[in-house]
């Protein structure tokens, strides 16, 4: 997928939602072409909070394009669906004030494949 069919891929995804879902998301949401890593993990996209630039989501086609080689189309709009929604609960869960999300994210990273803490 090029990113010119990411890019519209994504608009579709956000017809498909509820408008209340970018109440005060006023940065939008922003493609960047570029890779985006945290150690070995790839990042698809992340909620930003800036003083400046207010709340947004980035996704980084990138990313995207490396962790997706060679899948089919469905694949992508799936990842891409997937992605966009859970920066979208990251967001409305910052109006809540709450961070439920960052907390089930945390979590993960502390267990291995068997559901197991890894100090135990």
């Amino acid at each position: 997928m090029n990113i010119r069919r990411f890019r519209k891929t994504i608009d579709a995804v956000l017809e498909s939602l509820p408008p209340e879902l970018f109440r005060q998301l006023n940065g939008g949401i922003l493609v960047r072409p570029e890779t985006k890593e945290d150690g070995d993990a790839l990042i698809l996209g992340e909620y930003v909070e800036d003083p400046d630039l207010g709340s947004l989501v980035l996704l980084y086609y990138g990313s995207f394009a490396e962790a997706l080689e060679g899948a089919s189309a469905d694949e992508w709009e799936e990842e891409i669906e997937e992605t966009v929604i859970h920066e979208l609960r990251h967001h409305v869960e910052s109006l809540a004030g709450v961070d439920y999300l960052a907390r089930e994210e945390e979590m993960e990273l502390f267990q291995d494949d068997d559901g197991e803490d890894e100090d135990a």
